[in-house]
């Protein structure tokens, strides 16, 4: 069998913080593109590891670690450069697939609050997508803090609006956001980027957003998926999960829980949630803006963005934390988390 493919066009990634990947010796054979669509998949010889991730693997110039999550047909390993020793995310993909997965990230290309496509490496069965690594989920963050006061709550989902907005402008529906979605970009946890697109949608058509599937996290979820029959509103669906985005970051808790899924969603379908009396007058009418039963009635992600709450809440902070009965209202610790926040919807 022929191991060698066609020379492909490269693809030139800005910022690459490393020196140009060069071919290891045992795939001397072989050839590795960074092309992300090419005409012919590179072919390896039949001797390549690629698939034995038991312990340290090696990808070119890279050493994968650990396992660390598996979200769908994506697993996720920490990974490390062999020359520069800087750590990397990398998500690997079967081959087949890798270009639908990533169509999102091409789509919205480069953007601050976005995560960024730093290599991609093609083997025999499967991608190699490498990105710079993060300092912990917001989720988690915000579990550790029990809630944020309002001028940090501010500054971190003013990043969040931005990176929606930036989306939604390229024709890209998130549908699965929540606040796990969003990574810290530094050691001070004081910059965000949305660290996924794999579950995001790319639009046909920018100026019809309308969508039919049933996808989302129950906590996140909008009352419309749970009751249409037909199509919704994919940038108004977002809308609402960042209502609850930001309803979860001020109280602690979610506006919507029960540990019954079908009280959980009726209670959304209904709109039955509170809001303390522990937040601002205008953090309120932020919340109630973003998590109206009606979907037209909602703030759009670039009308988030002109909120006055933005520009006074760096000069108030939240004083009272919610109270012991609330508890089991309070976000999930990291083993019932994982119950809570698995996708219902498909």
């Amino acid at each position: 069998m022929n191991t060698h493919a066609p020379r492909l066009r490269p693809l030139i990634i800005n910022r690459r913080k490393h020196v140009e990947f060069e071919q290891p010796p045992s795939l001397a054979s072989g050839y590795i593109s960074p092309d992300l669509q090419p005409n012919t998949p590179p072919t390896f010889p039949g001797s390549s590891s690629e698939d034995s991730h038991c312990g340290v693997s090696k990808i070119g110039r890279y050493l994968l670690t650990k396992l660390v999550d598996t979200v769908g047909i994506v697993d996720i390993y920490n990974a490390y450069h062999c020359d520069t020793q800087q750590e990397y995310v990398c998500k690997v993909i079967p081959l087949e697939k890798y270009r639908s997965v990533l169509a999102p990230y091409w789509q919205t290309g480069s953007h601050k609050y976005l995560n960024e496509i730093e290599e991609i490496i093609l083997g025999v069965t499967k991608a190699y997508v490498f990105f710079a690594r993060h300092y912990g989920d917001l989720h988690s963050y915000v579990r550790r803090r029990r809630r944020l006061k309002e001028h940090e709550a501010s500054r971190l989902f003013l990043q969040i609006v931005h990176a929606v907005l930036h989306c939604h402008e390229s024709g890209v529906v998130l549908r699965d956001l929540k606040l796990r979605k969003f990574v810290f970009k530094n050691p001070e946890r004081t910059q965000l980027k949305l660290e996924s697109l794999e579950d995001a949608y790319v639009l046909e058509d920018e100026n019809d957003d309308r969508l039919m599937d049933k996808h989302g996290c129950p906590a996140y979820v909008s009352p419309e998926i749970l009751t249409a029959s037909h199509s919704y509103s994919g940038r108004a669906a977002d809308t609402w999960s960042l209502g609850v985005m930001a309803y979860t970051m001020l109280i602690g808790r979610y506006p919507f829980h029960d540990v019954e899924p079908s009280t959980l969603f009726t209670k959304i379908r209904r709109g039955q949630y509170s809001i303390p009396d522990t937040i601002t007058s205008l953090a309120k009418c932020l919340i109630r803006s973003l998590l109206r039963h009606e979907p037209t009635e909602r703030l759009t992600a670039d009308q988030i963005l002109q909120h006055p709450w933005f520009t006074l809440s760096a000069r108030i902070s939240c004083g009272k934390r919610s109270n012991d009965k609330d508890s089991d209202q309070t976000v999930p610790d990291f083993a019932s988390d994982k119950v809570e926040e698995e996708p219902f919807f498909v």
